[in-house]
This record gives C-alpha cells, structure tokens and sequence, in this order.
C-alpha cells in the first residue's frame, strides 16, 4: 500500500469529545496562533486520528499564514494586503472549525502542508 492510499484511508466517524477537540484545534489559533493546535497536536496525536488530521491541518495553515505575512511584510504594497490577508484566513478558519464540528476533515486552500 503506498503512502497516498494511507493518507485516503476513512478514518472513522470522530467522538463528540473528538469533534471538540479539533474544532478548538482550529478556533483557538484566532487567539493564540499556531500554538494551540500545536499543543493539541503533541498531546493528542496517538489518540484520535481525526484530531491529529485536524490539528495538523491547523497548524500548517497557522504556519503557512505567518509566512504570507512576513513575505507581505517586506513590501510598500504587501504592507496594505495584510490585512485583507487575515480577514480571508478568519473565514477559513470559522469554516474549518464549522466542518470540524461536523465531524468532517477539512482541508485550507492555499496551504503548504509542512507536517504531514
């Protein structure tokens, strides 16, 4: 079995206390940036599958999103596009953590998925 067909793999219909899990994965980066769904990451890894996704998920999107910022940061222009930068990551995070809260995988658009 090679390893995209691991990755596709269904991984079962997650747990209430799951489903909590990795919609906080998700809403708690709005405060605190990649470190809640790192920390959820680390703890919950061996123990949920979809939590572990979800967290994972997150924490690229956290990390992709804070190199977007750095590279707009650079320039005159990129300067002004921050910040419709973050509204867009705002809906893509309450959508996440709305999907998540429905027990389905998501998956951010534009993310360079740096764990795996």
């Amino acid at each position: 079995m090679d390893q995209n067909s691991i990755f596709e793999e269904p991984i079962g219909p997650p747990t209430s206390d799951e489903k909590t899990m990795a919609v906080l994965s998700h809403v708690l980066t709005i405060a605190v940036g990649f470190i809640a769904p790192l920390i959820i990451y680390l703890i919950k890894k061996d123990e949920s599958k979809f939590i572990s996704d979800q967290a994972k998920e997150s924490l690229n999107f956290q990390i992709t999103l804070t190199l977007a910022c750095i590279v707009l940061a650079i320039t005159i222009i990129g300067i002004l596009l921050i910040w419709p930068l973050l509204i867009v990551a705002l809906v893509f995070i309450i959508i996440a953590s709305v999907r998540s809260g429905e027990g389905k995988r998501y998956r951010y658009p534009f993310n360079i998925r740096f764990i795996k």
